[in-house]
């Protein structure tokens, strides 16, 4: 059974930080690319970043020097470091684990990330 937890979300003052983790399990997750995407209020799902298994990160232009995306593969867990958070940046965030040779996708529960003074 293959499972994606996310943790380290919660309330942030604008300026601030917060590390998410997503811990996998029940797959090879050396292979996968690991992603966070997020969703606010009435808006669609969007890319936040991406770690190919060769450690290629790409980044969404809005959080492009700010957000660090990481991955640990033998605690098969990938991170996102978050600073200088503004309330644009509010939403639930999602991990999600694609393997591109076969086409598997899986996604976490998602965490809640506000940030508000």
């Amino acid at each position: 059974q293959v499972q994606l937890v996310e943790s380290g979300g919660g309330l942030v003052q604008p300026g601030g930080s917060l590390r998410l983790s997503c811990a996998a399990s029940g797959i090879p997750f050396r292979i996968y690319t690991m992603g966070w995407y997020r969703q606010a209020p009435e808006k669609e799902r969007e890319l936040v970043a991406t770690i190919t298994s060769a450690y290629s990160r790409n980044y969404a232009d809005s959080v492009k020097g700010r957000f660090t995306i990481s991955r640990d593969n033998t605690k098969n867990t990938v991170y996102l470091q978050m600073n200088s958070l503004n309330p644009e940046d509010t939403a639930v965030y999602y991990c999600n684990a694609y393997a591109p040779a076969v086409a598997y996708d899986y996604w976490g529960q998602g965490t809640q990330v506000t940030v508000s003074s």
